[in-house]
Order: structure tokens, then C-alpha cells, then sequence
């Protein structure tokens, strides 16, 4: 049977928020698609839930937050952000609900993004590989605030010193979802999308994966994604419209 095809992501916007639970997350697929579009001149803010001080076994959290918080701004820096953001909520442990929608919103308010985009929150990677609790958390969390953010009543202990509600969510976008409809083309800003992923290297020699060729890895994703799309390397996302009737 023949992959369904993609289609594009809309590129008619200025303005993206990040929403992730981990520094790594966003190399782990989507920063090639990061760098085509702070290239053509967006802007786009990386916000961090945790520090991923809980990700590396032989670093104890407090050392090891330090090494992500670093990693995660240089890796930033090689796709074209310049803003990243950290929360600072408890890494391995976060929980949906109230308090996480709390955060993620005054985070969107004050950004004012057009498109926010998260990882897959699914509970799976559409095969048997369950997804981490975090992701899912951050996710569900992140949808959810494009609607709160512009409703003054939600969070209005918020609403001081000039800022406003901020209702110009259009989209959210879950890259990596296995229900992913859209995708964009990545293969001129590929190679850069791995040097971002190489970047993470404490976090990567941490996770004791023998022979681990970041390129091979990306690949393995973003081509059977690019063939989908026409093109050689693309990521996808799942795309919900925060409009009616789109």
C-alpha cells in the first residue's frame, strides 16, 4: 500500500512558540523545519517545561540541568533562535492539568505567537513504543492553551503590567505525531537540523546508544516523511486548526 501523502503546512505567519517538555525534544525530528523558517525570517521562541535535569543516569539532576540548559541554547542558536525559555518544572513527573495550562499560557500571552508547536502526544509513536508521560502531558497542555491564553477569564491573576489576553493562536502543530496529515520540506536546512541534534552531546553519550550516528537516525525519519511529501527530507505534524470551520 502506498503512504498517504502529505500536505503542506501553511507558512503564512510571523510568529511560532515552541512548547516542549525537554531540551532534545525539538532535535529529535522537527529543527530542520525550525531552521527553513527563522531563514525566511519568523520569528520562533523555544519554551522548555523542564530542564531535562532528570535525563542523563551517572549526572546527578542539579549538574545535569546545568549541562541541558547549555546544550539546548547552542542548539538553538545553530537553527536561528535566539530566545529559549525554561519553566522549570520537575523533569520525569509533570502532570496535565490546571497548573501546567497555567505556565504554558502566560508563556503564549506574552510571546502572542500565531502557531504554537509541540511533540506528539499520543500515547504511542504509531507502533507498539509507548510515549514518554512528559510528552503527552506538555502536548495536551500546550493545545489547550491557544484557547486559554485568549480568554481573559482563565488565568486573569495574569493580566498586569500591560499584559493582555492573546486569542491569535490559529494552529497547533504536533510534530512526530502518527497522526500526522501535513508536513514541510526540510532538505536544504537538514544538515542543520543534525548539527543541532549534535549539539546535545553530554545528553546523547549519557544514553549509553553504542555507534549512534545523529544523520542516520534523522534520516530514518525524515525520508520516508520527505517521499510522502514529493521532496527528500520532510518533517510532519499533526495539525489542529484553532478556527472554525477549517
Amino acid at each position: 500500500m502506498e503512504p498517504t501523502p502529505l500536505e503542506p503546512v501553511s507558512e503564512d505567519w510571523e510568529r511560532a512558540l515552541v512548547v516542549v517538555a525537554h531540551p532534545d525534544d525539538v532535535e529529535f525530528g522537527a529543527a530542520a523545519a525550525i531552521a527553513r523558517w527563522t531563514d525566511a525570517g519568523k520569528t520562533v521562541v523555544y519554551c522548555m517545561v523542564t530542564s531535562g535535569e532528570a535525563g542523563i543516569d551517572g549526572i546527578a539532576p542539579d549538574e545535569c540541568r546545568e549541562i541541558r540548559i547549555a546544550e539546548q541554547i547552542a542548539s538553538a542558536k545553530i537553527v536561528g533562535v535566539d530566545s529559549v525559555e525554561f519553566l522549570g518544572l520537575p523533569d520525569g513527573t509533570i502532570e496535565y492539568g490546571v497548573a501546567l495550562r497555567r505556565a504554558i499560557t502566560e508563556v503564549v500571552r506574552r510571546h502572542r505567537p500565531e502557531i504554537i508547536i509541540t511533540n506528539n502526544f499520543r500515547e504511542t509513536w504509531g507502533g507498539s513504543m509507548p510515549n514518554q508521560p512528559d510528552h503527552m502531558a506538555v502536548g495536551r497542555a500546550a493545545l489547550n492553551t491557544a484557547g486559554d491564553a485568549g480568554n481573559r477569564w482563565i488565568f486573569p491573576e495574569q493580566l498586569v503590567d500591560g499584559l493582555e489576553p492573546w486569542g491569535g493562536v490559529t494552529q497547533v502543530w504536533a510534530a512526530g505525531s502518527p497522526d500526522g496529515k501535513h508536513g514541510i520540506d526540510t532538505t536544504d536546512t537538514f544538515d542543520r537540523g543534525v548539527e543541532s541534534l549534535k549539539a546535545h552531546k553530554a545528553y546523547i553519550d549519557g544514553l549509553g546508544w553504542e555507534n549512534f550516528d545523529p544523520a542516520e537516525m534523522l534520516e530514518g525519519m525524515s525520508r520516508p516523511t520527505g517521499s510522502r511529501l514529493g521532496v527528500t527530507h520532510a518533517t510532519s505534524f499533526e495539525v489542529f486548526s484553532m478556527t472554525w470551520g477549517e
